[in-house]
């Protein structure tokens, strides 16, 4: 397979509720009707699946060559699962959090039950509290080897690829963040932070209390990775630090390999290998399909322009933002990006003048390479000193950021964000997802002139 022709693919958790807002459990009987529906519908049923709580469910996609194939197939399976919901008198709410108290019920599987019980109950129904976007990035088939991390029997060419990817992917981790920022209430408050990244992934040092707070190893961003011999030797560290936690926490590591468990799937990093043949990106708050398909293109053009300029991805000191010299893309070191950087992009996000010049920075890389969405990120980057993201929009609308959210106006915002997802499949549900963005930029221009 030509290195220019690597795939993309993605999965989107979504929150399942009733014609009200509230939220349902029913997740196991809408997905049977997905199922039975994409079987009449040619498509394969197997992109829809639950998640470990009974009010949250996958929409996944298969493998795709381009931005726009990925965008197509995504909002394909999308508009099935909306149809599917609008029969059965639910709906799809499609942000990061749901906006009021929740307690999440969760599906009695062995391995759902030992992390919980590794982290804590309290402290894991948090993952059942946020929702995200997963994105793939495809390397060279069989270079990721679940049992070793990396292949032996891979090419030099290969590795450097992974790398270079890996790397990439880990410098994006504050852009995403930033740019995705979905819902700004949690537990019906609105906390002034970005919930999905702080409930989940957690920090000790800045006080997040998430998921992962105490196991950083395990589902905290990792570091760059230096060479080869550095990426394998931190996916060993991560497990037998959770091999550790099971030590701590009373669990025979045998129930751990039981049910499922192994050197890969130890891993809840926001950047992380997945067995599949993939780099998976995992920092994205779930949102509406018009800011998925934007990071779509974003990622897509960075990583093609890293592998058909052959760059090298390297870490700087004092350094605040992507740099291209030569052969190699210079980024942020770690100390700055899981530091100062991520600090700021959970907290002001854009507004943060060291976060708009880091994310200015990616936008240039990326636009670089050209294409259909170029427009669209053309646009965002010539606006940041005035982007709203998602949340900055719902806070305008339902209240100050120290206020508490009531009952009705919760649902009402779950409902209407509802309305909005529908809506957006609609309009966006053509062939050519990158095109029509690139379209709705040159009708706005054609407008003001």
């Amino acid at each position: 397979m030509d290195v220019l022709q690597r795939r993309m693919g993605l999965e989107q958790e979504f929150f399942l509720v009733d014609e009200t807002g509230e939220l349902s459990n029913r997740g196991d009987e809408f997905l049977q009707g997905c199922h039975l529906m994409a079987e009449t519908q040619g498509l394969n049923p197997n992109y829809f699946v639950p998640e470990f709580v009974k009010s949250i469910v996958e929409i996944n996609t298969p493998p795709a060559y381009s931005g726009s194939e990925l965008a197509t197939e995504y909002l394909k399976n999308l508009k099935l699962a909306l149809v599917v919901a609008r029969q059965m008198g639910l709906r799809l709410y499609p942000l990061s959090s749901y906006p009021l108290h929740i307690m999440p019920v969760m599906r009695d599987h062995p391995n759902y039950h030992i992390q919980a019980r590794t982290v804590g109950y309290d402290r894991f129904l948090h993952a059942g509290k946020c929702t995200g976007v997963h994105l793939h990035l495809e390397v060279a088939p069989g270079v990721i080897d679940p049992r070793v991390a990396v292949s032996y029997d891979s090419t030099a060419t290969e590795r450097e690829e992974l790398l270079n990817i890996y790397n990439l992917a880990t410098a994006f981790d504050s852009a995403l963040i930033s740019l995705a920022r979905a819902c700004p209430f949690y537990e019906g408050e609105a906390i002034g932070l970005a919930a999905h990244t702080i409930r989940y992934r957690g920090s000790e040092i800045f006080g997040w209390d998430g998921v992962y707070t105490y196991l950083q190893p395990v589902g905290g961003l990792m570091p760059y990775a230096e060479n080869v011999e550095s990426l394998v030797e931190q996916q060993f560290a991560r497990y037998y630090a959770w091999l550790q936690a099971l030590d701590k926490a009373g669990i025979e590591r045998q129930q751990f390999l039981k049910a499922g468990g192994s050197l890969l799937k130890s891993a809840w990093n926001p950047i992380r290998l997945n067995k599949l043949g993939t780099v998976e990106i995992r920092c994205i708050d779930s949102n509406y399909p018009s800011v998925i398909i934007a990071v779509i293109a974003l990622l897509e053009k960075a990583a093609h322009r890293v592998r058909s300029q052959h760059l090298t991805v390297r870490p700087a000191k004092e350094l605040y933002t992507f740099e291209v010299s030569g052969n190699y893309l210079w980024v942020p070191d770690f100390e700055y990006l899981n530091g100062e950087l991520l600090y700021a992009a959970a907290t002001e996000g854009v507004k943060h003048p060291k976060v708009q010049a880091y994310l200015d920075s990616v936008l240039q890389f990326a636009i670089t390479d050209g294409g259909e969405g170029t427009k669209y990120l053309t646009k965002l980057r010539s606006q940041l000193d005035h982007y709203h993201s998602i949340e900055a929009d719902i806070l305008e609308e339902f209240t100050p950021t120290t206020a508490k959210l009531s009952r009705d106006d919760g649902l009402r915002l779950v409902r209407e964000c509802c309305d909005k997802l529908e809506a957006q499949v609609l309009r966006l549900d053509t062939q050519h997802p990158l095109a029509a963005l690139d379209r709705e930029v040159e009708v706005a221009n054609s407008v003001r002139r």
